[in-house]
């Protein structure tokens, strides 16, 4: 065999790249020598470009639109490819890239230069290595040496390497990039010109687009050498950019000769290569080469007005050349039927239909068909002719005219005032598939028929006008109006109205549609969205809806995925990687001005729908551009718009954006909205958008590498349940602007809730086929759709859904349904979020006419898997499923049918069986041997003979002669619940050599592959039926069994219907029974059974034919099935199965275990007890009586009981008391005292009817002793609760303030009762009496320590007795006591504080109080403290302090105050550094020199008086003393000036340490307010005294003589005296200290300092003679006897007492 090419070997079917869409042309149709020539065919027509006219310098030639090269095939080469051109050819796997600047196309002109290689027709079949050779004659001598060595195969060779590049480049460029069209002029020939690389995706070809960054480029550039470096290793040749021709040169001229024989070699090779795949292609099929037709310019629609004239054009290719039919409304036409109106031109394959003078009765959908031997393809275009407004034409009024139009709103006057509009022949109720064509008709008589007007026909879709479309087309035949749905899809379900308006008068009629969903692609998958459509359409953003199908295929739909195709292509571009569950997307990345429309898939875990019908087309235009469109109408849409964008001015950047915001938010995405910037210039804006974690903000750009055009945007890739916030950037040529406002943060999650359960579902019937059904609406829905209602047959547990198409409002009319069969019916609402839970399932009802009606049958359907399970020389066993629909009546029986089929072709069908066999199995007797059978078969109910099955696949007749059994046949699933299942079958007819040994059963899921097959059972089992267990709910799965003998495994059986693993509502168990007579019973109920069910029963899955052994009896809707003796005979699996229903079955296993349980139960129902709840007990009661009881499960009133004792019955008396309760069964006796004589054996006799029991309890021994002791406690116990007595003995418990409290609980108190309390036997005197309050009788203790500790008593007494309790409170319990004390002392403590001292700072705590025992200790960084005299720890009353006297920076740190309780440690804690440990510093400083102030300060020790009188002419003297460091300044004052001393006042100051006063011979005009100033620089004290000088014949109020103060010897007396004292102003006054606030949360309390204890307390003396004290001394000359004349309000201290002072 013929070797294949090198870049063919790769490729099996490389041969498809003949036919690919872009390459429609044949190489049969030229000849070798028209692909060397230069001339460029474009079907038929030559033209040159302006590069290859103008032939500058011996440049190369600048390629622009026309020059480009026409299809993927050719290919131009820049100035460096030139030098590569001869090896080029080699490249041709990866030849997309051959180029550095990459190669350009246009598909518009197929013109090329002189220099061109030579093309195909049209260019389309040129191969890709066609050059463009430059510069003169040497390029020329290569070109033309390359194509006599290698053109003569190119068209024919290199085409098939489309495929290899195809596959190839899809790896490199994943994506395809649209090719931006440049134009080149002359005047820019020497300038470097980017070329595009053509990249491919699938099996489209793509063009790239010219390469917008330097990046792109590069990675083009790098392509395209990677590809080269595969098949050549060029040495010496220049791969770099070169700018001019002339350089190009150069770098040509530099090849050596090792390169010119390489170069030579590779020719010889490429020529070879070619020529073997010239060879291989005259071997391939000329079929392959055929394709069928393909539109490349489609027709136009087109709106015109009257009169004009329209031409609609249209472009086909394919070979054989296609012929072109136009069609009007479907029809042909006809150019010889309407000469002159109609031209149609068909010219290289260009075709045109001509239109002349149009009038409103061309306004039609026209239809482009091209045909060939490969297919048919069509293309559609409207024309819409219009008519100026106001102009009539009366020829519509003849008849066979167009229906007049209602704008018309004419009347016919005078011919009748009312017309009758009757409907006949109407449409029904219809139910159609997706994919299928529906017609719906109606014959319209109107009365009376007026020939010159015409009746409007109008259509409407739930209430909507349904105007003509592709979908859906109408037609008026005079008589019979039709609407019919080209392709029925689910949006069309609905009600649909005809109605007929003639002039002011309609009538109309309406009917619903149902579409049913069609054949998922594969099984399980949803089905298909729909109502897809396009909101917020903008310039490359657009938001797809869509409605969620109401079939998801048996598994939750896990998303969507959302296709888009641009209008003019096929090509379909999936727009999300992941699906998205929300019903609504928004599709990003549009180009702005084209056209598209969109599709959406469903996806389960089974697999993806087929898709939705497509969006109408939306284009990406920003909304006021779209306006501007829409006012023109008469512009038609051609589904393409061209944008030019004129050159800006010079840049502004542009403002921020304004007004944005969120307008919706799921889980998988955010949409963006905001208003374009006010400052922006003149030219239009981009926008980068900006996202950044809530609380953040770390801002980063979404959109890194192409800005958005359009004011909205979405953005993925979220974190669900996280918070961001977003702002928008706009940016033009000028640059980026400052952002947006940013928005609040937004949750990323879905806003809109699924809708809520809707309730209430109630159905009514309405006809035999019909229910209306009602619900109430879902609570606080938001933004409904819809509802969907599915229907059930009750007990089948199967849904299907009655509408496809979600319905509004609250009630719904279910069609299609099952005469006579009982309906239950589900409702559940849909929005964008999704599908709400299903609605709570309404009762059932019965599908018959509202008024009468009855039960109607139907022919059941046809049987189906009919296979053959034996075969032997004249005779076939066939064996075949039950129909899947019965009919409503019992399945009577089968007719088989043969027919023998001779070479293909089958005869006449034969009877085989003329009366109905009832097994699901038949043999076919007098068939002849060898010959090939087809088989069909039908099944015959009460309603006759159903459709015969389709004829099965042939079947030879011939002897069977494998040794394995055959298949088994007949399978059966029954028993289905959620977790296990019963399997059935029958056994194969065909057993193999030996006899069948056992059975393998086999099952997997639905969904899975014939490889997930697994066996149920690892050993053979003997039976015909196996229980599976261990099956998954709602999981779908299939069957198989398999038989086996000595010789091996046989074919497996058919495998069942699907079943899915649930339980069903009302699905109900069998029961077993045992009566009151012992009779053993099994039972089964079923409440949807039919008029025609039955019960059958079967034991181990088989009839039971013996019913000597069992009794049946059915009673409505039970059944049961009694045993006569039960015995090992009867073990097996009993069974009951229903008729006429969905399956209803139970069965119950009956082993020996529930054998003997069972004959147990019936011996007790034969010989009965009364049952016990509980056997004969003893328990003790309050006064000590002793209680025996027993309960019976239930008692009559006729029950009779014994009380025996050691066989002697006891009877009721004084000390035994007997009850029986007859309501509760419960049987007591009370003694009332037990005895030593009471020991022994009590028994309790019971007898109820046939029903006797009894039960004993035993009393001797231990057990009694016990008893009896218990008893005699209970008893004293009784006696001591008669008076005052303890409920709760004394105990002990620690208050919140750690002090204890000793309580106890009482009971039975009165006022009279006392309350003693003792301690070690002594009483404790208690200063109230109790109350009582609350029972509770307490003893506080306050500071508890370990004085406290002792033995305490409390006694309680009254009249009627006493109560004591004790309380030991020494050694462990004291020791336990005391830890909680300490304990509760610990958590008392306060945080630790700072105080500043004079001597340095304190840290303290305040506790409730303290105890030696609480352990303190204290750690610094934490290591424990060593006490010195600078550090030392204390306790002050309830503070626990640690005193750091003269703090120095090594103090700073940590400190813990540690208490330890005796078990756990509880710490305080302080951090002692920073600003708390400076500003404490500060203020120990401020302290301390305020400490030296007060020490140091001016003061004034001894007291002056306050009032002195004294008589005219006496002399006063008054003496003080002062003292201060340094010695204080002395100033006397006289109201408040200061006093100078002359020979009337004498001021003495001796020693610095007393200053007297002396006054000689006083006057009235001495009196006044005197007083004494002392200063130093610590402060200043005043001491003022009031002077009363008297007239000597006054009489003295007041005299005190010596002798009666002091006594006889004393002469003086020390007055104290109320001082003033002042410090300076360069130290604190007290109450600033008080205002002295600590940063730390008041950490520092500054206090004043605490007296030295060495300071030395002056104490006033009286007998004080050295000057000390404060004497007064009056002397008259007369007397020597002192007076003294007190004021009545002065104050007098007599010596030894201490003056007041108020320290500053």
């Amino acid at each position: 065999m013929m070797a294949l090419p090198f870049y063919q070997k790769h490729h099996q079917h490389y041969d498809r790249a003949y036919r690919h869409k872009e390459l429609q042309s044949t190489l049969s149709q030229y000849q070798k020598e028209e692909k060397r020539k230069s001339a460029v065919y474009s079907h038929g027509s030559t033209a040159y470009t302006r590069g290859s006219a103008a032939y500058r310098h011996g440049s190369a030639a600048a390629y622009g639109h026309e020059s480009a090269a026409y299809s993927h095939g050719s290919a131009a080469y820049d100035h460096e490819s030139a030098a590569q051109s001869r090896r080029s050819a080699a490249y041709s796997l990866g030849s997309e890239s051959l180029s550095k600047m990459s190669s350009a196309y246009d598909h518009e002109s197929a013109a090329q230069s002189r220099r061109s290689a030579a093309y195909s027709l049209g260019s389309e079949s040129l191969s890709k290595m066609s050059s463009a050779y430059d510069h003169e004659s040497a390029a020329q001598s290569r070109r033309s040496a390359a194509y006599s060595l290698g053109s003569e195969a190119y068209s024919h060779g290199l085409k098939d390497s489309n495929i290899m590049i195809e596959d190839r480049s899809y790896k490199l460029s994943p994506k395809a990039k649209r090719a931006k069209q440049s134009l080149f002029s002359e005047e820019k020939e020497n300038k470097a010109i980017d070329y595009v690389v053509p990249v491919f995706t699938g099996r489209q070809v793509y063009v790239s687009g010219i390469t917008d960054t330097e990046e792109e480029r590069i990675k083009e550039s790098a392509a395209y050498i990677a590809r080269r470096n595969l098949f050549a290793t060029g040495e010496g040749i220049s791969a770099t950019r070169v700018a001019t021709s002339s350089s190009t040169e150069e770098q040509h001229e530099k090849k050596s000769r090792k390169v010119a024989i390489r170069e030579s070699a590779e020719r010889l090779a490429l020529k070879k290569t070619l020529e073997e795949t010239e060879e291989f292609h005259r071997k391939l099929n000329e079929d392959k080469l055929l394709h069928a037709p393909e539109f490349v310019i489609k027709p136009r629609s087109h709106t015109v007005w009257e009169k004009q004239n329209v031409k609609l054009h249209c472009t086909v290719t394919g070979w054989p050349e296609p012929r072109l039919t136009w069609y009007k409304n479907n029809v042909p036409i006809n150019v010889h039927t309407h000469p002159g109106k109609y031209f149609i031109e068909s010219r290289y394959g260009m075709h045109s239909l001509e239109i002349n003078k149009c009038d409103f009765e061309d306004t039609a959908q026209y239809r482009a068909s091209a045909m060939n031997v490969k297919g048919e393809l069509s293309a559609y275009a409207s024309l819409v002719v219009k008519r100026y407004k106001g102009e009539f034409d009366a020829s519509y009024f003849h008849a066979g005219t167009v229906t007049m139009p209602l704008s018309f709103g004419v009347t016919p006057h005078g011919y009748a005032s009312k017309f009758e509009i009757h409907f006949v022949d109407k449409f029904e109720v219809t139910f159609g598939r997706e994919g299928e064509t529906m017609s719906l008709g109606c014959t319209v008589i109107i009365h009376p028929d007026i020939k010159r007007f015409h009746p409007e026909i109008q259509w409407y879709r739930n209430g909507v006008l349904i105007t003509p479309s592709k979908w859906v087309q109408m037609h008026w035949s005079g008589e019979r109006a039709t609407l019919t749905l080209a392709h029925a899809n689910k949006e069309d379900e609905g009600l649909y109205t005809l109605r007929v308006v003639m002039g002011d008068y309609y009538e109309q009629y309406s009917g619903y549609v149902f579409v049913r969903d069609a054949d998922a692609e594969m099984p399980g998958a949803p089905a298909s969205p729909l109502d897809v459509e396009c909101l917020d359409a903008n310039k490359d953003y657009v938001i797809i809806s869509w409605k969620q199908p109401a079939v998801d295929g048996g598994s939750p739909i896990l998303g969507y995925f959302i296709d888009k195709c641009e209008v003019g292509t096929t090509h379909w571009t999936q727009c999300n990687e992941t699906p998205v569950k929300f019903a609504r997307f928004p599709v990003t990345g549009l180009i702005e001005g084209r056209s598209y429309i969109f599709r959406v898939r469903a996806v389960n875990k089974a697999g993806i729908s087929i898709p939705s019908r497509v969006s109408e087309p939306v284009a990406a235009l920003d909304p006021s551009d779209r306006a501007r469109l829409r006012s023109h109408p008469s512009a038609p849409w051609t589904g393409q718009i061209i944008v030019t964008e004129e050159e800006p001015a010079e840049g502004v950047v542009p403002g921020p954006p304004s007004d944005l915001h969120v307008i919706e938010a799921t889980k998988n995405y955010v949409v963006l909205s905001w208003k374009p910037p006010g400052e922006r210039g003149h030219e239009g804006v981009m926008y980068f958008v900006e996202k950044c974690t809530a609380g953040t903000e770390n801002w980063q750009r979404v959109n890194t590498e192409i800005p958005v055009k359009s004011p909205r945007f979405a953005v993925f890739d979220l974190a669900e349940g996280k918070s961001y916030r977003f702002r928008v950037r706009c940016c033009n040529s000028a640059g980026i602007g400052e952002p947006s406002e940013a928005t609040e943060a937004t949750v990323v999650g879905d806003k809109l809730d699924i809708p809520k359960v809707p309730g209430r579902i109630i159905p009514t019937r309405n006809t035999d086929t019909s229910v209306v059904v009602t619900w109430t609406e879902s609570k606080d829905a938001k933004e409904l759709v819809g509802y969907y209602v599915e229907a059930s047959i009750a007990g089948s547990g199967h849904w299907e859904p009655s509408n496809n198409n979600p319905v509004k409002g609250t009630r719904f009319i279910c069609h299609g349904l099952l005469t006579g069969e009982n309906y239950i019916f589900r409702v559940r609402a849909v929005n964008a979020a999704g599908l709400s839970e299903y609605s709570q399932e309404s009762e059932a009802i019965e599908v018959k006419a509202a008024i009468g009606g009855g039960l109607l049958h139907a022919a059941p359907s046809p049987p189906y898997d009919i296979t053959v399970l034996e075969s032997v020389r004249d005779s076939m066993v066939l064996g075949w499923k039950q129909p899947k629909i019965i009919g409503g009546a019992e399945i009577t029986g089968y007719y088989v049918n043969y027919r023998e089929v001779i070479d293909g072709v089958p005869g006449k069908w034969n009877e085989a069986n003329i009366k109905p066999v009832s097994e699901r199995a038949y043999r076919i007797h007098n068939l002849k041997e060898n010959m090939v059978y087809q088989f069909q078969v039908a099944a015959a109910n009460l309603a006759g003979v159903g459709t015969p099955s389709p004829p099965t696949r042939s079947f030879k007749c011939e002897e069977w002669t494998i040794a394995v059994p055959g298949p088994p046949h007949d399978l059966l699933c029954t028993e289905v619940r959620k977790d296990s299942l019963v399997l059935l079958w029958k056994p194969p007819v065909y057993i193999g050599r030996n006899p069948v040994t056992g059975y393998y059963v086999d099952v997997k899921e639905t969904e899975a592959t014939d490889e997930h097959w697994r066996s149920v059972n690892e050993k053979p089992i003997a039976n015909k039926f196996l229980k599976v267990s261990g099956l998954k709910e709602g999981v779908s799965y299939l069957f198989r069994v398999r038989a086996t003998n000595q010789a091996g495994v046989g074919k497996p059986s058919d495998t069942t219907d699907p079943v899915i693993a649930e339980t069903r509502p009302g699905t109900k168990e069998m029961e077993v029974d045992v009566d009151d007579n012992g009779v053993i019973s099994l039972n089964f109920e079923c409440d949807q059974m039919s008029p025609d069910s039955k019960f059958v029963w079967s034991k181990n899955y088989e009839p039971i034919e013996d019913e000597s052994r069992l009794a049946f009896d059915a009673k409505g809707g039970k059944s049961k099935a009694a045993f006569k003796d039960l015995g090992e005979d009867d073990l097996g699996i009993y069974s009951c199965a229903v008729t006429d229903t969905d399956g209803v079955s139970s069965s119950y296993t009956v082993d020996e275990e529930e054998m003997k349980r069972l004959l147990a139960l019936s011996h007790e129902h034969k010989f009965p007890t009364v049952p016990l709840k509980s056997e004969l007990a003893a328990e003790l009661l309050e006064k000590g009586q002793v209680r025996f009881w027993l309960q019976a499960e239930k008692l009559s009133g006729n029950a009779k009981v014994n009380f025996v004792f050691n066989d002697k019955e006891i009877v009721n008396g004084e000390k035994y008391k007997m009850k029986v309760d007859h309501n509760t069964g419960l049987i007591e006796m009370i003694m009332d005292k037990i005895e030593d004589n009471d020991e022994g054996t009590y028994t309790f006799q019971l007898q109820d009817g046939k029903a006797t029991n009894q039960s004993s309890l035993v009393l001797i021994g231990d057990v009694f002793k016990k008893l009896q002791n218990e008893a005699d406690f209970q008893r004293q116990e009784w006696f001591r609760k008669q008076g005052p007595h303890f409920v709760e003995y004394l105990g002990w418990e620690v208050t919140a303030d750690c002090n204890v409290l000793l309580k106890c609980k009482v009971a039975n108190i009165k006022k009279e009762t006392h309350i003693v309390w003792y301690k070690d036997g002594r009483e404790i005197m208690v200063d109230e009496e109790h109350d009582f309050k609350d029972g509770v009788c307490t003893l506080l203790i306050s500071e508890f320590s370990k004085k406290d500790a002792g033995n305490y008593e409390v006694i309680l007494k009254d009249d009627r007795g006493k109560d004591k309790s004790k309380l030991k409170l020494v050694e462990a319990a004291f020791a336990d006591l005391m830890n909680e004390v300490c304990r509760k002392i610990a958590v008392s403590a306060t945080e630790l504080k700072i105080q500043s001292t004079a001597e340095g700072i304190r840290l303290f705590s305040f506790v409730n109080y303290y105890l030696e025992d609480l352990m303190v200790s204290w750690l610094h960084n934490d290591a424990k403290i060593k006490y010195t005299d600078r550090v030392k720890t204390g306790v002050t009353g309830e503070q626990i302090w640690l005193q750091i006297n003269e703090p120095t920076p090594q103090d700073k740190g940590k400190y813990i105050m540690e208490l330890f309780d005796g078990k756990t440690t509880h710490t305080r804690k302080l951090d002692l550094s920073g600003q708390a440990f400076d500003e404490a510093c500060v203020e120990f400083q401020r302290l301390k020199q305020a400490a030296v102030a007060e020490r140091n300060r001016a003061r004034i020790l001894g007291g002056l008086p306050d009032v002195v009188t004294i008589q005219e002419g006496k002399a006063l003297n008054l003496t003080c003393n002062v003292w201060g460091d340094p010695v204080p300044e002395v100033t006397w004052l006289k109201n408040e000036k200061p006093l100078t001393a002359d020979a009337h006042c004498i001021l003495k100051y001796e020693s610095g340490k007393s200053a007297s006063f002396t006054m000689t011979g006083v006057n009235t005009i001495d009196s006044g307010r005197y007083g004494i100033l002392v200063k130093n620089k610590y402060g200043t004290e005043t001491s003022d005294f009031t002077v009363i000088v008297t007239p000597a014949t006054a009489q003295i109020g007041m005299v005190m003589h010596d002798a009666d103060v002091q006594g006889p010897n004393l002469n003086t007396m020390t007055i104290a005296k109320r001082k003033k004292a002042t410090a300076t102003s360069n130290y604190h006054n007290e109450g600033e200290k008080e205002d002295f606030v600590k940063p730390h949360a008041e950490e520092i309390i500054a206090t004043e300092e605490t007296p030295d204890p060495n300071e030395i307390l002056i104490v006033e003396e009286g007998d004080d003679r050295d000057g000390s004290g404060q004497a007064v001394k009056e002397t008259d000359v007369k007397s020597t006897v002192p007076e003294i004349i007190l004021h009545p309000t002065g104050s007098l201290i007599r010596q030894g007492e201490k003056s007041e002072e108020t320290n500053t």
